[in-house]
């Protein structure tokens, strides 16, 4: 992957060449008034940047002069702790259908849940309005939990008969509003509905098929949100409805192949994962799925095949987690392969590097800056997880402090942090010009993105760092930052809320 390279656009509009990086507010360069105007006057116009601890630049156009606030460079301490983070990590097992308690998940550390949803009794008729009730008050109950599910579908446990396409499709449909309205507690989905298990294997109605499969897939994308993903078998059941595997142009544009993304149920067991990479040469499906599931979700569990034949050894299941960018796996199932990881002493490496797992490396702030005032804030930061976040997810910028607290949204797509590569984040922030003089702490907030779920903060992203993690906010702590009228810099008086500047 390509390092991501942010950078703020320096206005150059007929003025000589502008430096940044100075410390020094009084040798930092003037331009022309910023976004918003300066107290000096002059119009709007783009502001200039600084580099890690470095000072504010200028620009724009009209007659004033504006000056941001200078900046240096903070370091943060990573963390080997392992903790929980939405939409990621070991997976245990509920049932949605049953049960309205999952607090025990919660409590255990754990963020995900797979629920088979069993449908073996209404194989050739309409669901009842009762399990649609009872699977709106299972949701229900992983909302107060606080955790998401995985949900899969399926008419058996192995080798009983799955349903009619024509009524899997029936069923997608009376689905379709309880999945909706409850979308916002559902990881991703497993598509199941075919075969056994709904494993897409072993249909007893044919739909062993690219055309019924292809079919079956759209329609329950069509029952989902389009911001949420279905996961497949296997990666030749992606590959036949899509030669071309998923492009970096194409990932999040919310079309069909965009979402999605694969469970493999025999992780490991085998030379071919036990079907999973067939027909032969498996690379060439393991080369397919490398690729796309760097922006869609992967998870699964590993399964009991011949134990001379398991490749679950830490060395070849860490390498395969990392290719294939796992976020998710099922702790229940297979219990001597999880048995090993712990023997081989790598079980506690893997659940921390499930899906994202974020660092902060630095970041520059201002120690003071004026109300009104301006600087640009640069963050760098690493993802030393196996993949990356798949869900869509607000990026917020919080100032809080003296009774206050100020929000924007920052553009940046977090789902971009791509595991292995250092990435920045760096935004020209003015701040209100009423603010009371005083200490304020600067954050990051990655909350969940569906509204009812923002103020939760076990749904909010946290970074993996020692002494910048709020429980109690679920936001993440860069520094502090003194709000004072004579600080270093300019100030707009006509600024109303903190506000990124173009």
């Amino acid at each position: 992957m390509k390092q991501r390279k942010l950078a703020l656009a320096i206005a150059m509009l007929g003025l000589g060449a502008l430096r940044c990086g100075s410390d020094d507010s009084a040798s930092q360069p003037k331009g022309d008034a910023g976004t918003g105007g300066a107290a000096t006057g002059g119009s709007a116009g783009t502001s200039g940047s600084a580099g890690v601890g470095g000072g504010g630049g200028t620009g724009g156009s009209g007659g004033g002069t504006f000056q941001d606030a200078p900046t240096e460079s903070v370091t943060f301490q990573s963390s080997m702790e392992d903790f929980p983070n939405p939409e990621r990590g070991f997976f245990r097992n509920i049932d949605v259908a049953k049960n309205t308690d999952f607090t025990s998940i919660s409590n255990g550390g754990y963020t995900l849940a797979r629920s088979y949803i069993r449908l073996d009794d209404y194989r050739t008729q309409n669901l009842p309005a009762s399990l649609l009730t009872a699977l709106e008050n299972g949701f229900a109950g992983a909302r107060k939990a606080g955790i998401k599910v995985i949900p899969r579908c399926a008419y058996n446990f192995g080798a009983d008969p799955d349903a009619p396409k024509s009524w899997i499709l029936t069923h997608i449909g009376q689905l379709a509003p309880v999945l909706q309205k409850n979308a916002d507690v559902i990881a991703a989905m497993e598509t199941g509905f075919i075969g056994a298990w709904g494993e897409w294997h072993s249909s007893t109605n044919g739909l062993d098929n690219p055309a019924d499969r292809k079919e079956i897939v759209e329609g329950l994308l069509a029952a989902l949100p389009p911001t949420r993903m279905v996961m497949l078998r296997t990666p030749r059941y992606v590959s036949d409805m899509y030669a071309t595997p998923l492009s970096p142009s194409q990932a999040y544009d919310q079309s069909i192949q965009a979402r999605i993304g694969l469970h493999n149920d025999c992780f490991l067991s085998n030379a071919t994962d036990a079907g999973t990479y067939v027909p032969a040469p498996a690379e060439d499906h393991k080369k397919y799925l490398e690729a796309f599931s760097r922006y869609t979700p992967v998870g699964g569990e590993t399964c009991q095949v011949s134990l001379s034949e398991h490749r679950t050894d830490c060395t070849t299941a860490l390498a395969e987690l990392e290719r294939f960018h796992f976020s998710m796996l099922n702790l229940d199932f297979y219990k001597g392969d999880i048995d090993r990881w712990k023997s081989e002493g790598c079980f506690d490496e893997i659940s921390r590097r499930f899906g994202y797992r974020l660092v902060l490396a630095t970041a520059a702030l201002p120690k003071r800056v004026r109300p009104g005032g301006r600087f640009v804030l640069q963050v760098e930061l690493s993802n030393e997880g196996f993949g990356a976040l798949y869900n869509p997810r607000p990026l917020r910028i919080v100032l809080e402090g003296q009774g206050r607290r100020e929000v924007v949204d920052v553009s940046d797509d977090p789902r971009q942090w791509a595991p292995g590569v250092a990435s920045k984040l760096t935004a020209h922030l003015e701040l209100p010009a009423d603010l009371p003089a005083g200490a304020y702490e600067l954050r990051l907030w990655l909350p969940d993105a569906a509204d009812p779920l923002q103020s939760r903060p076990e749904y909010s992203v946290r970074f993996a760092n020692t002494a910048v993690w709020d429980a109690t906010a679920g936001e993440n702590t860069l520094g502090s930052v003194e709000v004072d009228a004579t600080a270093p810099g300019d100030a707009n008086s006509a600024a109303t809320k903190l506000s990124v500047v173009p």
